[in-house]
């Protein structure tokens, strides 16, 4: 196996051209401490790039990925939780004003759900993940029956409602979305045409975000 460091280049062409251009921008945002736009909340896929499809810059986007960008329900009794920590983190610490589910096309996640996975103890945890999409799982069939493209983009964007909806459980998030201070967003991103769906809660169905 070769043993030469990946990304090596990438990391001298960083510091020594990349970051000489953004030296300034870092140290302000050390010493403000950072103030994110947005909690971005997308799928753990090596062919998202929050920050390229968003513009974003440094400092602007407090981002979760996992696999499905699925956000478990609200469950105080959890001993560790990486997701719903940092989206109270990003709630009710840095006090974003906007959350961003961002799923997105040929999601392996959405369907690995309808695949029998083997019980493997390796991918003990990816099994139990998945089960988090059970219910967006039914209402899919419920309209689709036959396996197949449409079928898994239905459930891709069935799945990012149901996680804004799971967002709500989270006492901070609904407090605050009340309160009018927090607003919440569902993106569809079609990954081989480079476009990106909102989800509208008035028309229940995606629309052009451009």
């Amino acid at each position: 196996m070769n043993n030469e460091i990946p990304f090596l280049e990438g990391v001298k062409q960083f510091k020594n051209l990349k970051f000489k251009e953004y030296e300034e921008t870092y140290k302000k945002l050390i010493k403000e401490g950072q103030h994110p736009k947005a909690l971005f909340i997308t799928c753990s896929d090596s062919r998202i790039h929050p920050d390229e499809i968003t513009g974003a810059d440094i400092g602007d986007l407090f981002i979760v990925r996992n696999i499905g960008n699925m956000v478990p329900p609200f469950k105080p009794d959890n001993e560790f939780h990486g997701v719903a920590a940092a989206i109270e983190y990003a709630v009710s610490v840095l006090n974003v004003p906007d959350i961003i589910i961002c799923g997105h096309s040929h999601c392996g996640a959405c369907e690995s759900l309808y695949k029998d996975l083997p019980d493997d103890v390796e991918i003990i945890h990816v099994k139990k993940w998945l089960t988090l999409g059970e219910d967006v799982k039914a209402k899919a069939q419920e309209k689709i029956k036959e396996k197949g493209r449409p079928l898994f983009e239905l459930t891709e964007k069935l799945n990012i409602v149901k996680q804004l909806e799971n967002l709500l459980t989270y006492p901070g998030v609904k407090r605050r979305v009340e309160e009018g201070k927090l607003r919440l967003h569902g993106w569809y991103y079609v990954i081989e045409k480079g476009e990106i769906y909102y989800y509208s809660p008035c028309e229940n169905k995606f629309l052009p975000l451009v």
